[in-house]
C-alpha cells in the first residue's frame, strides 16, 4: 500500500505561539515523519504501540483518547478495543485500565446504536455477519466482518460492511484466469473501477471483476452491505492493496 502522510497542526495550534520548535517537532516530525512511515508499520499498528505506551504510563488524558480515536478510524473495533485495554490491565495495572475503559466507552458509544443496527441487519439476510475482518482492517476504511461459506472448489465468503465502510483500491492479479465475482445480499453498496462511474450493488446483482483491473467495493453512506464474493481461480494470482478511498471521493457517490 502506498505510503499515506500524515497532516497534523496541534502542535501549531496550541503551542506555536509559545514553543514553536516542540510544535515543529510534534506536528512534522513525530507525524508528518514518524508517523507517515506507515509503508513499515501500519497506522492501526502504530496506534496499537502507542495506545500501550500510554496506558503503561498512566497517561489517560486528551492524548490518550485521541489515539483511540484513531485506533478506531483505522479499524479497530469496540470489541478488540477492549480485548486490548484487558490484556493491557495485566502489565500496566488494574487502575490504568479502569481509567482507558472510560475513555474507550466515550470513543465508542455510537457503536451501542450500531449494534443494534447490526443486529437487525442479521435478520435481513440468511448468512450469517461473521466475525471482525481484522486480518485484512488496514485495507479498509471502517468496520467490516467476515464469514466464510464455503472453502473446497470455488472459495467464498460473506463480507459484511457498517455504512460508509468500504475497502481500499485493489487489484487481483493473475497471469491467467483469475479476477473476482460479487453477489449482493442485503443493503446497498458501491463497486467501481478505475476510471468509470460507480456501479451500484443490491441483493441480487451481479459483479464480474476481470483479473489486473483496480477497483473498490463497500457499503452506502446510510446503509450496512453485504456481498458474496467468489475467488475465480487462475495462475499466479495475487492481491495488490492500493489507496484507501478517499473521502472526498467517496461523498461523490448518490
Amino acid at each position: 500500500m502506498a505510503q499515506q502522510k500524515i497532516v497534523q497542526t496541534a502542535g501549531r495550534t496550541a503551542l506555536g505561539d509559545f514553543a514553536p520548535e516542540f510544535a515543529h517537532l510534534n506536528d512534522d516530525i513525530l507525524f508528518g515523519e514518524v508517523w507517515s512511515r506507515n509503508d513499515l508499520l501500519s497506522l492501526r499498528d502504530r496506534n496499537l504501540v502507542t495506545i500501550t505506551s500510554l496506558i503503561s504510563q498512566g497517561i489517560t488524558d486528551s492524548s490518550l483518547k485521541f489515539h483511540i480515536q484513531e485506533a478506531k478510524k483505522n479499524g479497530i473495533t469496540r470489541t478488540e478495543a477492549a480485548e486490548i485495554i484487558t490484556h493491557i490491565a495485566f502489565y500496566a495495572g488494574w487502575p490504568k485500565a479502569w481509567a482507558a475503559f472510560r475513555l474507550a466507552k466515550e470513543v465508542w458509544a455510537d457503536d451501542v446504536a450500531g449494534e443494534d443496527a447490526k443486529a437487525a441487519f442479521q435478520r435481513e439476510m440468511i448468512f450469517p455477519i461473521g466475525e471482525p475482518n481484522t486480518a485484512y482492517a488496514k485495507y479498509f476504511t471502517g468496520n467490516s466482518y467476515l464469514a466464510r461459506v464455503s472453502t473446497e472448489q470455488i472459495p467464498f465468503a460473506n463480507v459484511t460492511f457498517e455504512p460508509r465502510c468500504r475497502n481500499n483500491w485493489h487489484i487481483h492479479k493473475a497471469a491467467k484466469g483469475g479476477g473476482q465475482m460479487l453477489v449482493g445480499v442485503a443493503g446497498r453498496g458501491w463497486y467501481q473501477e478505475e476510471g468509470k462511474p460507480a456501479v451500484e450493488i443490491l441483493p441480487g446483482t451481479v459483479i464480474h471483476i476481470p483479473a489486473n483491473v483496480k477497483h473498490w467495493h463497500g457499503a452506502a453512506k446510510d446503509s450496512w452491505f453485504a456481498h458474496l464474493a467468489f475467488e475465480i481461480p487462475g495462475e499466479n494470482t495475487e492481491n495488490i492493496w492500493l489507496d484507501p478511498v478517499t473521502d472526498a471521493d467517496y461523498d461523490q457517490l448518490p
